[in-house]
């Protein structure tokens, strides 16, 4: 009895069992996200399917039920035969990837079929799952183009461009690197970007450029490496890496790109050295020029001399006086083209240095006014000149304020006709001071005006006006203005004249001080000044001994560096009016010679040089010279010079 009951429990526990067990399978398949058909292994007729089967394709149920599978339209493509079942029967399993399959709707839909033949309640079935993979698809699709499309965006990159993986094998190169670095693709891919070109890519930047990027996940960029290959020569090149993906820990990827930048390099070291040999052109030019000005002008100055003192003595001869003046005012001309030839290479290098002090405008526009009083005086214009009752001061360099001046002046000269006005006007304006230059000339022409201030730019020129000028000026007059942290303005309309405007910034004036006694000025003691004048151009030595002897001094004179050192412990001269660029041995040279000698040291040693940059000046300043005047010199400076240095002999 007890037994009957023990076996009916069994048997009922498994039913239950068997009851959940089914009605589990159940839930499962009919909320499955896969579409499940269920076939009879003995008719090869469908027996089930699931709702997800029907929504996915459209059909009902009833058009499933007891029809074999390739007897639906839907399926045709996997067989179109009984075959399919007699081969599902003896492998037990069939899978289709990417079968097109269209809903009764029309819709294409992309699905996976696999097939199986399972025991279920002691009868053999066959459970078809047919999953949809259409956005799978679309997905792997576009990836296959993004893929394609960065494979052929690579190809046709003109920089040479490798895919590393993380092991720095190469992955990928194209054309552009084959061909710049002379590998092939077999030599390249898969192998480590050291061992590239039988190792000549084992380049220690490179290990530390690719290690940065791995071990920090970071991108570098234009990354400058040097190299020398065995089979290319040097080569410069920059390098950009970056990790790929950018936000990973660990990189799948390093993409690098290798930009040749030799050529680039070496058409810069070829325009440095064409630079530095454009500067020593200009200065060369320069000296040459200078050479001939100086006696030129040394005679100009003999001429208005006599001419002085013959007046003074009653005897007048205006031609004489007048060919004197044209001479000196020419040469200046000549010497404003020379100083402007010169500035060029200035303002393209940003080589122009200030000496700063505290100063008064009044002052800088006095003296521009004066430079520029000939030339005003010459084409018979009215300047007006308008300066403010108190003083501007300014931080400023007094001798580059008044080349902003005299430049912007000489070009209102050179523009206006005969018998033109030209106003000069100053005045304080807030914390600023205002600078206009007027004129009636011919104005600026519309096209011209944006680029007014650009180096070389002119206006047009008739024939029957020669201004003059290289187009330097005006660029000179922006670039010393900015340096001033001031600005310039112009406005012009064609044939009514031009306004340019300067706006420097003011510093309050200095702090009175007590005047202090007056101290009486030393004055030249004449005879007993021993001058010794030493050029290689004899009209030079001959006008400036002319002029020095003029001036109530003793002159010796000397025409190369072999002899001066000579004549010089020979003489024992208060002051050497000495050239540097002598044949044999130069300026440089005899001084530092001369500095030597103990009898010598109190000599005022004075450069007389066609040489006027910053570097010549510096040179002469080591070489022993306590001055360094520029020729064609002014010679009141020489006298300036002269009235400075003691009467009596040196030791």
């Amino acid at each position: 009895m007890d037994g009957n009951v023990d076996d009916h429990s069994d048997r009922r526990r498994a039913e239950d069992a068997t009851k959940y067990s089914e009605a589990r399978y159940r839930r499962l398949f009919e909320k499955a996200k896969d579409g499940i058909l269920i076939l009879d292994t003995d008719t090869g007729k469908i027996i089930d399917a699931n709702p997800f089967m029907t929504t996915l394709l459209g059909y009902s149920l009833d058009e499933f039920l007891g029809k074999e599978l390739w007897q639906i339209g839907l399926f045709r493509d996997i067989r179109e035969s009984q075959a399919a079942y007699r081969e599902l029967q003896e492998k037990g399993y069939v899978r289709y990837e990417n079968l097109p399959l269209e809903s009764r709707s029309g819709q294409k839909v992309e699905v996976e079929f696999v097939s199986n033949v399972y025991a279920e309640n002691h009868h053999h079935v066959i459970q078809c799952n047919i999953r949809d993979i259409t956005d799978r698809r679309k997905t792997e699709r576009a990836l296959e183009k993004a893929l394609a499309f960065s494979d052929d965006l690579i190809a046709t990159l003109r920089e040479p461009f490798v895919v590393l993986d993380g092991e720095l094998r190469v992955k990928t190169a194209n054309r552009s690197f084959y061909d710049a670095f002379r590998v092939t693709k077999a030599e390249t891919e898969n192998c480590l970007v050291y061992e590239l070109g039988n190792g000549q890519w084992d380049i220690p930047a490179l290990r530390k450029l690719l290690d940065e990027v791995i071990s920090r996940n970071q991108t570098v960029h234009d990354f400058e490496v040097e190299h020398s290959f065995p089979s290319l020569g040097r080569k410069s090149m920059l390098l950009n890496a970056r990790p790929f993906p950018p936000d990973s820990k660990h990189p799948e990827l390093i993409l690098l790109a290798v930009e040749d930048v030799s050529a680039v390099r070496e058409r810069a070291d070829e325009l440095a050295e064409l630079d530095r040999r454009k500067d020593e052109f200009l200065a060369m030019l320069s000296h040459e020029l200078r050479n001939p000005l100086t006696p030129i002008l040394n005679a100009a100055v003999l001429l208005r001399l006599h001419s002085n003192r013959n007046r003074l003595n009653g005897v007048e001869n205006p031609v004489l006086q007048q060919s004197a003046s044209i001479i000196e005012r020419q040469v200046g001309q000549l010497r404003r083209i020379v100083d402007e030839l010169l500035e060029v290479s200035r303002i393209s290098t940003g080589r122009i240095h200030l000496h700063k002090e505290r100063m008064a405008l009044s002052g800088v526009v006095d003296d521009a006014v004066a430079t520029v009083r000939s030339l005003i005086d010459q084409r018979k214009h009215e300047l007006t000149v308008s300066l403010p009752a108190q003083a501007i001061w300014l931080y400023a360099d007094a001798a580059r304020l008044e080349q902003v001046v005299v430049n912007l002046l000489t070009n209102a000269a050179k523009y206006t006709v005969d018998g033109g006005r030209v106003w000069l006007t100053v005045h304080p304006e807030g914390d600023e001071a205002v600078l206009r230059v007027r004129d009636t000339g011919v104005g600026i022409a519309p096209a011209i005006l944006p680029r007014i201030f650009d180096l070389f730019t002119q206006g047009e020129r008739s024939l029957d006006r020669a201004q003059g000028g290289l187009g330097i000026g005006l660029a000179l007059v922006k670039r010393l203005v900015e340096m001033h942290a001031g600005t310039v303005a112009v406005s012009s309309f064609l044939g009514q004249g031009s306004e340019f405007v300067v706006r420097l910034p003011v510093v309050p004036p200095p702090d009175p001080r007590p005047p202090s006694p007056e101290t009486e000025q030393a004055q030249p003691a004449g005879p007993s000044l021993r001058v010794l004048v030493v050029d290689d151009n004899v009209d030079t030595v001959t006008t400036l001994a002319m002029l020095v002897q003029e001036s109530g001094h003793e002159v010796r004179t000397a025409y190369d560096g072999a002899g001066v050192l000579e004549a010089a412990l020979d003489y024992r001269p208060n002051v050497v009016l000495l050239d540097i660029g002598l044949p044999g041995l130069n300026g440089f040279e005899v001084a530092k010679r001369i500095r030597q000698q103990p009898a010598l040291n109190n000599a005022v040693l004075v450069a007389m040089t066609g040489y006027g940059r910053e570097t010549d000046r510096q040179r002469s300043q080591e070489a022993g010279f306590d001055h360094h005047l520029v020729k064609p010199g002014d010679f009141g400076k020489v006298l300036e010079i002269l009235a400075t240095v003691p009467a009596s002999p040196p030791a």
